[in-house]
């Protein structure tokens, strides 16, 4: 798929909340640079999240659903820094923060496309025994991507994609499609638990039909949701 005109993102574009920002999010290119190695991911899909008091309805699959805390706190900040949290104990997973200082919210990354630097992605999403993976697997999944981006937590949790100030030997930047990339789908999120990963919570966001797009599994105890696809 070609790749769209882009420009780079402003944060005054991200201060609306999560799930209005995340679907503008697809088709954008985050690039970054640690220790000399350039890696840009052409983002694919993605799923919003909203912290306590942030929006009309709250939402139980949030890290910040229950306020600010130390892990959570670069989510309550300037939006377009990326909030970087370790899943499982061993992925590092990214999210575009979004809405004004002081309300949580956050866009995870989970899906996208290497267009450079897939030398540098690949060496370090190789598996235990060695095996590389497929192109179109070096970003799909939050786990693969954070790997592949090389951001990795805690030391590059925080780090600012507006101004792409460094932090901890690495740069990051956040570009957007100057025009909205369709059509888009939406339906419920990935793996989460319980009613936050049902159709009340319609907020995951991908490109149909994209080979990078991860594939859907149930949380614990949600179930027969749907997805819809936007114009």
């Amino acid at each position: 798929m070609p790749s769209p005109e882009l420009r780079p993102a402003t944060r005054g574009e991200l201060e609306a909340l999560p799930v209005e920002v995340a679907p503008r999010l697809l088709g954008a290119h985050l690039t970054t640079e640690i220790g000399g190695e350039r890696v840009v991911v052409r983002l694919t899909e993605v799923e919003a999240y909203h912290g306590r008091g942030t929006g009309g309805i709250p939402d139980p699959g949030s890290h910040a659903r229950m306020g600010p805390t130390a892990r959570n706190a670069t989510m309550w900040g300037e939006p377009g820094h990326l909030y970087v949290y370790l899943s499982h104990g061993i992925h590092s997973c990214v999210n575009v923060v979004c809405g004004p200082v002081g309300v949580a919210g956050g866009v995870l990354l989970r899906g996208g496309e290497v267009l450079e630097g897939a030398d540098a992605a690949t060496r370090r999403r190789l598996d235990r025994r060695g095996v590389v993976r497929a192109p179109r697997d070096l970003a799909r999944g939050p786990g693969r991507l954070g790997d592949a981006v090389g951001l990795r937590h805690p030391v590059h949790d925080g780090i600012d994609a507006i101004d792409g100030e460094p932090l901890a030997g690495a740069v990051a930047r956040l570009e957007l499609a100057v025009d909205p990339v369709g059509p888009v789908a939406t339906g419920p999120r990935v793996g989460v638990a319980g009613v936050a990963g049902t159709a009340a919570f319609p907020w995951r966001f991908w490109l149909p039909g994209d080979p990078t797009v991860s594939p859907f599994r149930w949380g614990r105890g949600a179930e027969g949701a749907t997805s819809t696809v936007l114009d």
